[in-house]
C-alpha cells in the first residue's frame, strides 16, 4: 500500500484537507494485470456496472486530459486504444462541473460504501449529505469550488478500517462485512484491513485551453491487512490517536463503533513496541 501514515491527522476531522500539487505531479497509476484490483474491475466492466453519464454530457475534454495524464503515468497510446479506462488505471474517475457543482460523468468500479448511480447529476452538497459531521464540510464547499475552479492540481487522502478485503464496496453488490467474532485484540486485528484513498483534482482545459469549467476527480483505492499496513510503533500510535478522537457520529458513519475498543487495544500494544528495529507483527 502506497500510503503515508502522516496523512492520518490527529484529532480526526471530516474536512476536505486539500493540498496543492506541482504541475508535474502524477495522478494515475497503471493497473497491474492479474492483481486483485484488476480482477475486481474486470468483472465489473464485463457486467457494464462502471460507467454513468448524464444524458447529453460531452466528456471529450475530460477524456483528453485523462489521456495526457495516462501517458505521463507510463501508459502507452496502444494500451489506451486497446483497453477500456477501467482496466488501464487503478483510479476511479469522476468529472465535476465546477460551475454548477454537479457530477455529470463517472467511471467508478470500486466505491467505498456509496452507489455512483445515485450520485449522478447531483451537487456536491447532495453527494456529501450522508457524511457524518457534514456541517463543516458543507460550509466549506463554496470555498472548495472556488479553489478547484481557479486551476492547479490538488490532492487529499481519506482512510478507514474494515473487516473486508474487497475493493468494491458498492452497497447493493456487497452487504456490510461483520466484524470478527472474537474478544482477542490480536486475533481481531489479524482479520481487519486498512482501506485508504488518494484523491486528486485535475483542471480540465477546454478546446481553447482554458481551465475552470470542469475538474477531473481521481480516486485510488488501496487495501492492505492491518497487521502489515502498520509498519512501526509510530504508525500504530498515530492511527490509535486518530481513532480515539473520532466522534460518535463518525464512528457510526464508518461502522467503527463496535470495533473501536479492540482496535484501540491492539494499536496501543503495537505502539508500545520498540520502533528502532523491524516492525514486529502479530
Amino acid at each position: 500500500m502506497d500510503f503515508d501514515f502522516k496523512q492520518i491527522h490527529v484529532p480526526f476531522r471530516m474536512l476536505p484537507g486539500l493540498a496543492r500539487l506541482g504541475p508535474d505531479a502524477v495522478h494515475l497509476t497503471p493497473l497491474r494485470p492479474g492483481s486483485p484490483l484488476h480482477l475486481e474491475k474486470l468483472a465489473l466492466h464485463r457486467l457494464g456496472a462502471t460507467r454513468h453519464a448524464v444524458a447529453g454530457f460531452d466528456a471529450a475534454d475530460a477524456l483528453a486530459t485523462l489521456r495526457a495524464h495516462a501517458i505521463r503515468a507510463g501508459i502507452s497510446a496502444l494500451e489506451m486504444e486497446q483497453l477500456p479506462l477501467e482496466l488501464q488505471v487503478e483510479e476511479d474517475l469522476v468529472v465535476l462541473d465546477t460551475r454548477t457543482a454537479r457530477v455529470p460523468w463517472m467511471c467508478v468500479s470500486v466505491p467505498s460504501r456509496w452507489a455512483p448511480e445515485e450520485k449522478l447529476g447531483r451537487t456536491l452538497a447532495e453527494v456529501h449529505q450522508p457524511v457524518a459531521d457534514g456541517e463543516a464540510l458543507a460550509a466549506a464547499l463554496p470555498a472548495i469550488l472556488r479553489v478547484l475552479g481557479s486551476g492547479g492540481p490538488w490532492e487529499r487522502h481519506v482512510w478507514t478500517l474494515t473487516p473486508s478485503p474487497s475493493y468494491d464496496q458498492h452497497p447493493s453488490r456487497h452487504a456490510v462485512t461483520p466484524w470478527p467474532q472474537t474478544t482477542d485484540p490480536d486475533e481481531f486485528a489479524r482479520q481487519c484491513h486498512l482501506r485508504a484513498e488518494r484523491q486528486t483534482f485535475i483542471p480540465v482545459p477546454d478546446a481553447q485551453g482554458l481551465a475552470g469549467k470542469q475538474t477531473l476527480f481521481t480516486i485510488r483505492v488501496m487495501v492492505e491487512p492491518l497487521c502489515s499496513a502498520v509498519r512501526s510503533a509510530s504508525d500504530a500510535l498515530r492511527l490509535h490517536d486518530a481513532l480515539a478522537s473520532m466522534s460518535d457520529a463518525v464512528l457510526a458513519y464508518k461502522n467503527l463503533t463496535q470495533a473501536r475498543p479492540l482496535l484501540l487495544e491492539w494499536l496501543a500494544r503495537r505502539s508500545a513496541k520498540d520502533s528502532t528495529g523491524p516492525a514486529a507483527l502479530v
